[in-house]
């Protein structure tokens, strides 16, 4: 949504997009402490701000910002919903981690270029979003919890815990994203057609 002039599509980032960025950054790291506490995989708000990045600043920019978030959380800054720092790698939850700059990407290349998305659309868009970062995130989970923790941990309650106990809010999520990204993108048109 955010509007590309010619100097970013030459390989520039102007300032407008990398406040942006960053803003995605900051609002990713309050919504990992935003958490109810789960076995494994916590409840936090950080997706809603990965699809929310996605839908508003496309898929480059919002997949730059998720990028960012991760950069700055395993450099050491504690914004990942229980710290910080490279052993973060060894935490179950990296998986999703991970799975946001993608799903970020594929959110903001599913609304490129349309000038007006309703809801059914931006609901789908988030909801493949969400199931990017849950393919990522229980994979992860999965090997983490097996092989690296030596715990045993089957399909089946990967599953469980890493996805059907999150299932509620993740409709949720998509839900907001969708209302919410829909409600932006007509406001900041409207910015830009004044």
């Amino acid at each position: 949504m955010i509007q590309h002039d010619s100097q970013e599509r030459k390989g520039k980032i102007a300032t407008r997009h990398l406040v942006a960025v960053a803003f995605f950054v900051a609002l990713t790291a309050v919504g990992a402490k935003i958490e109810i506490p789960l076995p494994y995989v916590p409840f936090t708000l950080q997706t809603l701000f990965v699809l929310l990045a996605g839908m508003l600043l496309g898929s480059r920019l919002g997949a730059l910002s998720q990028l960012m978030y991760l950069v700055i959380g395993l450099i050491g800054v504690p914004v990942f919903a229980r710290g910080g720092g490279v052993g973060y790698i060894l935490q179950p939850t990296f998986g999703y981690l991970v799975g946001f700059v993608p799903a970020a990407y594929v959110v903001g290349a599913l609304v490129e270029g349309k000038k007006e998305i309703r809801f059914f659309y931006a609901l789908v868009t988030s909801l493949c979003g969400l199931l990017i970062v849950y393919l990522f995130g229980l994979t992860y989970l999965w090997i983490c919890t097996n092989f690296i923790l030596g715990k045993d941990l089957n399909l089946m309650q990967t599953v469980k815990v890493g996805f059907l106990l999150l299932l509620p809010g993740a409709a949720v999520k998509a839900v907001s994203s969708a209302l919410i990204g829909i409600e932006v993108r007509r406001r900041l048109m409207n910015i830009v057609r004044m």
